[in-house]
Parts: C-alpha cells; sequence; structure tokens
C-alpha cells in the first residue's frame, strides 16, 4: 500500500511545474503584445509622418504651380524645380520605411522654394512697373501722333488754302468784232460780214501772294461751225493737248494787269462764237458773243 506522504508530494511537484508553465506562457503573451503595441505604434507614426511630408510636398507643387502659371521670364527654372517635387513624390509613394530622408529634402525644397517665389514676385513688380511705363509711353505717342496729325491735316489745308490764294484770277473776260479802215481806225460792229478783226481782253487781278513774273496764257477762239481760228497751234501738258489761237505772254508784278489781243480774219460765221483762256491746260476764263 502507498505511502500518502509521497502521493501529496507528487501532487504539489505537479502544480509547481503546471504554475511554473502558466507564468512562463503569461510572460510570453505579455511580451507578444508589448511588441505588436510597439509595431503598431511605430507603423502609424511613420504612416502620420508620410502623410504630413507627402502634404508639405502636395503644398510646394501647388505653390509651383502658381507660380508657372504666371508666365514670367523665370517659368522655366520655375518647372524644373516643380518637377523634382513630382519625382520625391513618386519616391515618397513608393517608400515603406523610415521617411525621415524625405524631410529634410523637403525642408531644402521648401527654402529654395521661398527664395525662386521672391525672385518671381520681385520680377511681377519690375515687369509690372515697365507695362505701366509702357502703357504710359505708347498713350503719349498715341496721343503725339493724333497731335500731329492734326497738324499735318491743318499743314495740308493751310497749302491747299495758299495755293489756291496764289493762283492769279483772270476777270472781266470780253470780245468784240470791228471793220478796220484804211486810216487804221477800228469800227466796232456785230456783222460777220464786215468784220476784220476780233478784239479778246481780259484783266489778270492783283495778287500779292502769287508768284511774279512771266505768265503764258493760251487763248482759244471757237466759232460756230466749231472751227478753232487763229494759228490753230497745239500744246502738249502731259497726257493733256490743246489747241489754241493764239497765246500771249503777260508781265505779271502781283498788281492787275489788263490784257488786249488783236484776232485777224475775214470770212467770219454767222452765229455765236466761244472764247476760253487757259492758264496751261486749265480753264480760267470764258465767255461768248454772237455776229450776225
Amino acid at each position: 500500500m502507498e505511502n500518502p506522504k509521497n502521493n501529496n508530494s507528487s501532487l504539489k511537484a505537479v502544480i509547481a511545474v503546471l504554475a511554473v508553465l502558466l507564468i512562463g506562457s503569461l510572460v510570453y503573451i505579455f511580451k507578444l503584445s508589448s511588441d505588436s503595441d510597439v509595431t503598431k505604434t511605430e507603423l502609424t507614426t511613420t504612416l502620420t509622418e508620410k502623410e504630413s511630408v507627402m502634404k508639405d510636398l502636395q503644398e510646394l507643387k501647388t505653390t509651383y504651380d502658381a507660380a508657372i502659371a504666371e508666365n514670367t521670364s523665370m517659368s522655366d527654372e520655375l518647372i524644373q524645380e516643380r518637377d523634382k517635387v513630382v519625382a520625391l513624390m513618386d519616391d515618397l509613394n513608393k517608400s515603406k520605411g523610415d521617411v525621415s530622408k524625405f524631410r529634410s529634402q523637403v525642408q531644402a525644397m521648401q527654402g529654395k522654394m521661398k527664395t525662386l517665389v521672391a525672385e518671381n514676385d520681385e520680377l511681377k513688380k519690375q515687369n509690372g512697373v515697365l507695362t505701366t511705363q509702357r502703357d504710359s509711353t505708347i498713350v503719349v505717342l498715341g496721343e503725339s501722333k493724333k497731335y500731329n496729325e492734326v497738324l499735318v491735316g491743318q499743314n495740308e489745308e493751310l497749302a491747299k488754302t495758299v495755293e489756291k490764294g496764289a493762283k492769279l484770277s483772270i476777270l472781266n473776260t470780253k470780245t468784240s468784232a470791228y471793220k478796220l479802215r484804211s486810216s487804221g481806225k477800228q469800227i466796232e460792229t456785230d456783222k460777220a460780214s464786215r468784220a476784220d478783226v476780233l478784239k479778246i481782253s481780259f484783266t489778270v487781278a492783283e495778287n500779292q501772294i502769287a508768284k511774279s513774273g512771266d505768265k503764258t496764257y493760251y487763248v482759244q477762239v471757237i466759232d460756230s461751225k466749231n472751227n478753232v481760228l487763229g494759228d490753230k497751234k497745239t500744246e502738249s501738258f502731259g497726257d493733256n493737248t490743246l489747241t489754241y489761237s493764239f497765246k500771249t505772254i503777260v508781265k505779271y508784278e502781283n498788281k492787275t494787269v489788263n490784257v488786249s489781243e488783236d484776232l485777224p480774219g475775214k470770212d467770219f460765221a454767222k452765229g455765236a462764237y466761244f472764247i476760253n483762256v487757259f492758264d496751261n491746260d486749265e480753264l480760267v476764263s470764258k465767255t461768248s458773243f454772237n455776229l450776225r
């Protein structure tokens, strides 16, 4: 028969072993739980840091995009820096470990961005000043151009007025027929059969602004049969030609000059006669008369 005392000792030994195993299990479980919490904490910290760095990079990109949209002379340099930010964002997305190395790069990029944006803002201010100055210059030039155009127009009008005023006026153009006596005396007549000469007269008016000197006038006498009487010579004036009866040269000294010329003839036709006075090819006076 077994000894009860020995049985109690064995039971106590088993209980002690189980207690040790239980404590060991609890310690192991606690350690696993602690390690898991640490891992979770580290992972959460890593994700939070990654999101923070990505946010900073996104802000950098947004700032560069806005500056590039302003299209200044620094746009190429801004685009290069923006592309570096985009590349770092891509690297960060692929990263699964420590992101602290990205933080230092972001800080460097932020410093570069501040410098470039400040330079870009200064450049915009300078461009704004230049644009204002240019616009002011354009306005001044535009006003000057308009003023010059007005002056040119006034000068042209004045020149036309002076030119017009400098032209000589031919006044009192008259024509009469005369019968010549053997004594040389001329007797006025209105009968074609009695006429021996036509006397044409006109007055060159006084004009102080006209150019003085010899003036040539061409006189054209046309009878009722549409014949040009007298010399019937032709003078060319550019593309124009003029057949005239005679020409007279007047010495003009800015004073009134009375001109009278005789046009001899015979067998004058009855009817209306037309007398035209030309300054070169410009008709300056005309009149008419009748012979019966």
